[in-house]
Parts: structure tokens; C-alpha cells; sequence
């Protein structure tokens, strides 16, 4: 097998296995955290949350999905769902949420920025807003880590461009 065809059955080997994770069903309440990360893999983070546990299954950054699984002090699995939606977006609280509260309630950004002339740093997630538009959510920290703002609008890298030549 020449070079060219190995790296191709490498590079195919290691998409497949990186999707493995969210092909089949979902873990059930009462499985044991080593049964999780045998079904999902490696956690893309761990935080913990008070007695339990979150591992992140983040699908990347250009992924509109982030799955967590609360485990318990038992190693028990607790609860698994999708973070990245209205509601866990409305659970942080402007003015009282910090940096390790959004990383508990919705993961990891896709992207990070800053914008000096307001000296907020910003966090960035796509995801699909009713689970029909391609769109991203900002959460903007003060100096201290706390939310100042959220604000979300269309995710630019779906957005269909129009312009004069075009």
C-alpha cells in the first residue's frame, strides 16, 4: 500500500472513530461513568459541579452541538442532553453568572475574541436556534469574568453571502 492510500485509511480511521461517540443511543440515567466514555468517548473537558461531575462532549468548532453528562458521587451517570439550546442559554444570570458557571452550564466556546474599546472578553457558540436557524451565541465577560451580555444573532460562517458580484 503506497503512502498516499495509508494516510488516506489513517485520516478516515480517525474521522470515523471521533464520530463513534454520537452514533448510537444516548447513555441512560444509572450507568456507570466508565460505561459513558465507553459509549462516548473521551470527554472534550471535565468540570466539576458542586459532589458531581460534568464531562463535556463538545462537537468541535464548527459543531452546533454540546452534549454533558452529570455524574454523581456514586460514578453514577445522573442526567446527558444537549447544552447548547434556549434554555440553558437563559440560566446564566447577566451580572451574577462567572466564567466556570457558563463552562458548567454550556461547555466550551467555538471561538473567543475580545473587544478593547469596551474591554470585554467574548465567547462565542454555534448552534441551531430552534433547532432550525444556524446561528451563534456571544457571552460577553467584564474585567472580573462576569456576564455583562449575551447576544445572539446568525452564525456568519452559514450565512449566505450576497453582494454586488455575486
Amino acid at each position: 500500500m503506497n503512502k498516499v492510500m495509508k494516510l488516506a485509511t489513517l485520516g478516515l480511521a480517525i474521522c470515523l472513530g471521533a464520530c463513534a461517540g454520537f452514533g448510537g443511543p444516548p447513555p441512560m440515567p444509572g450507568e456507570p461513568r466508565a460505561a459513558v466514555e465507553a459509549k462516548q468517548g473521551r470527554p472534550t473537558a471535565v468540570y466539576p459541579a458542586g459532589e458531581d461531575t460534568l464531562l463535556e462532549y463538545a462537537t468541535g468548532p464548527f459543531g452546533q452541538y454540546t452534549y454533558m453528562a452529570r455524574i454523581g458521587p456514586d460514578g453514577l451517570l445522573k442526567s446527558y442532553g444537549q447544552v447548547l439550546t434556549a434554555e440553558k442559554y437563559a440560566a446564566i444570570k447577566v451580572g451574577v453568572a462567572t466564567k466556570q458557571d457558563v463552562l458548567r452550564i454550556i461547555g466550551g466556546p467555538a471561538e473567543t475574541s475580545y473587544l478593547s474599546w469596551q474591554k470585554l472578553e467574548v465567547w462565542s457558540y454555534r448552534y441551531k436556534e430552534s433547532g432550525v436557524w444556524d446561528s451563534m451565541m456571544h457571552v460577553h465577560f467584564d474585567g472580573n469574568g462576569v456576564v455583562h451580555s449575551l447576544m445572539n444573532g446568525p452564525d456568519p460562517l452559514k450565512e449566505e453571502r450576497r453582494g454586488f458580484f455575486r
